[in-house]
């Protein structure tokens, strides 16, 4: 990777992209309603069991499969991925979220990017782009190498939950920052099995079942 497109994945991952990464926690609002999360202790499970869960097992295979994608231009594979995300979503709000993040990221990429090849190809996905399908072209897109390109995706992720925990459980942001750590340990194992897992794997129940009772939950900050 050259410095500046070092630079570029610094931005990409940076939680101030505008794509409204921060007014979603992920099922994680729900787990503390219920009691399943409370305190920083449990905090770390639940963010463990789901970078593990989910980002491991799907989001980051997703990214990876449509970087290598971008950089042969397969728009086949492209929508291929799409849809899986799009079909995978087990509730409304997670669904939102994919389409929602990955319109503004693409916008992002159109009015910043407008010399991306792959530019074409996400704009023809339907009914809209999803959020790790754009990301990783945009990573690509970017020149990073694919393997950094998953840790700062990762790192992305972990960064804005870490915050929605710490404004939702509550925490201080002394023992968000030992969150933010032990997530960052586990990443580089998360990349590692995204990278060597055939097709992703969408298996989450827990998850699900907190998402679902987030959408009729009364009192609510985020918006899954």
């Amino acid at each position: 990777m050259t410095e500046t497109s070092l630079l570029h994945l610094l931005w990409l991952a940076s939680p101030a992209l505008p794509v409204g990464g921060f007014s979603y926690s992920e099922g994680l609002e729900a787990a503390i309603e219920a009691g399943v999360v409370h305190d920083e202790t449990t905090a770390g499970i639940w963010l463990l069991n789901q970078l593990e869960l989910v980002q491991a097992r799907a989001e980051l295979p997703v990214a990876a499969a449509a970087h290598y994608a971008t950089l042969s231009l397969d728009a086949a594979r492209l929508v291929e991925l799409n849809d899986w995300v799009l079909l995978s979503r087990e509730t409304a709000e997670s669904l939102q979220q994919t389409q929602q993040m990955g319109r503004s990221l693409l916008v992002w990429m159109q009015g910043l990017m407008p010399e991306a090849e792959v530019l074409s190809l996400l704009q023809a996905l339907t009914p809209a782009p999803a959020w790790p399908v754009v990301m990783g072209a945009a990573t690509a897109s970017r020149g990073a190498a694919l393997e950094p390109a998953l840790q700062a995706i990762a790192f992305g992720w972990a960064e804005n939950l870490v915050q929605a925990a710490v404004r939702c459980v509550p925490l201080g942001q002394t023992a968000g920052q030992r969150l933010l750590a032990r997530l960052v340990e586990a990443i580089p194992a998360a990349v590692a099995q995204a990278l060597s897992v055939p097709e992703p794997l969408a298996f989450a129940p827990l998850l699900g079942v907190h998402g679902a009772r987030h959408e009729t939950q009364y009192s609510r900050l985020f918006r899954s």
